[in-house]
């Protein structure tokens, strides 16, 4: 039964009651009879007035009610988009106000488990593609030595050196993949750990000389006067750098320069920025390049790609820490990464 048809019926019992009430008067000759005629008239009258006044005073109660009853069927078929107005009385409102909250909340929730689906979905792709891509490069290669096809010693020592890059390739992403895992298990660390970035840098710059090397690069680190501590455990900080310097030598061109700067910020953080001469980072691309498996380069070459993980590695040990992590570029003009952490003791 509607909502009116409920009003309607409550004060047609109402009348009723007091007519009723107004015949027992009348038997105990209590009311004449002329009394009871005007009584019952008045009675009468006023009920129907009252049953008017609910049907006019409940019909934006009644709106607002079937407006959410029926924005409520849409939301069960999918349109999480739909909201109702806010109107009628002060309840109402409240109610319609918490209802378009919900589904503005419902809304973002989906967009997140759908974009989250997107991005697993990718990340199994792309982990598929870098683990296919080695394992196929060493079958092959196995494949041709069991089946005695390399004869001379030269060759049959570039497929054993091809093997073992692409054994060493396929080692470093598990174990970035493996290192992206304990990350995202782990929770900030609250011990007063800290390190010295002079001894961070004298001990990680040397195992890149070979490197530096191959590509004549040229690498200038900048310190301040000060020693300066970051609050974070040495190796991590060594992640951090030796993951930004990678993909530095990895973008620079040949006989460029790559400068290392450590500074001094205000509140209470310090700031190391790896620069490069690449060939630098579309603005559309700054915020991806952090992500997994994001490269800038479509083809995936391994000359201008790593595993893609390096960067994404960075960021979760930065913001583990409290700190940010970010690029300075512009398309031709090379590439400035940075990252901050709060000082140490």
């Amino acid at each position: 039964m509607k909502l009116n048809n409920y009003l309607v019926l409550a004060n047609l019992i109402s009348i009723a009651a007091i007519v009723s009430v107004l015949f027992v008067f009348y038997s105990y000759m209590l009311l004449s009879s002329q009394q009871l005629l005007m009584l019952s008239i008045a009675a009468i009258a006023a009920g129907c007035v009252s049953a008017g006044l609910h049907f006019f005073v409940m019909r934006p109660v009644v709106s607002a009610v079937l407006r959410i009853g029926t924005a409520t069927a849409e939301f069960a078929s999918g349109a999480l988009r739909t909201r109702v107005p806010v109107v009628g009385p002060v309840e109402l409102k409240v109610l319609a106000e918490q209802f378009n909250l919900m589904g503005t909340k419902l809304e973002e929730s989906f967009r997140q488990v759908k974009a989250s689906e997107k991005s697993r979905r990718e990340l199994v792709a792309n982990l598929a593609h870098d683990l296919r891509t080695p394992l196929a490069s060493v079958q092959s290669y196995v494949e041709a030595l069991e089946d005695g096809i390399v004869e001379d010693e030269e060759t049959f020592r570039r497929y054993l050196a091809t093997i073992r890059s692409e054994s060493l390739r396929l080692g470093t992403l598990i174990q970035d993949l493996f290192e992206l895992s304990i990350l995202d298990a782990e929770e900030r660390s609250q011990e007063a750990v800290s390190a010295l970035l002079d001894d961070v840098l004298i001990e990680l710059l040397p195992r890149f000389a070979k490197l530096l090397e191959d590509k004549a690069l040229d690498l200038q680190v900048k310190l301040p006067e000060q020693f300066l501590r970051c609050q974070m455990v040495p190796q991590q900080v060594q992640r951090i750098i030796q993951n930004l310097l990678e993909n530095a030598i990895r973008h620079s061109p040949r006989n460029g320069i790559i400068g290392i700067e450590v500074d001094d910020v205000a509140k209470g953080f310090v700031r190391v920025s790896v620069t490069d001469q690449g060939k630098g980072v579309p603005e559309q691309a700054k915020e991806q390049i952090f992500e997994r498996f994001y490269r800038l380069d479509p083809s995936r070459s391994r000359s201008e790609g790593g595993s893609g993980l390096g960067l994404a590695i960075a960021k979760s040990l930065v913001l583990q820490q409290g700190g940010e992590i970010g690029v300075i570029s512009r398309p031709g003009s090379g590439s400035c990464f940075w990252f901050t952490l709060p000082k140490g003791d």
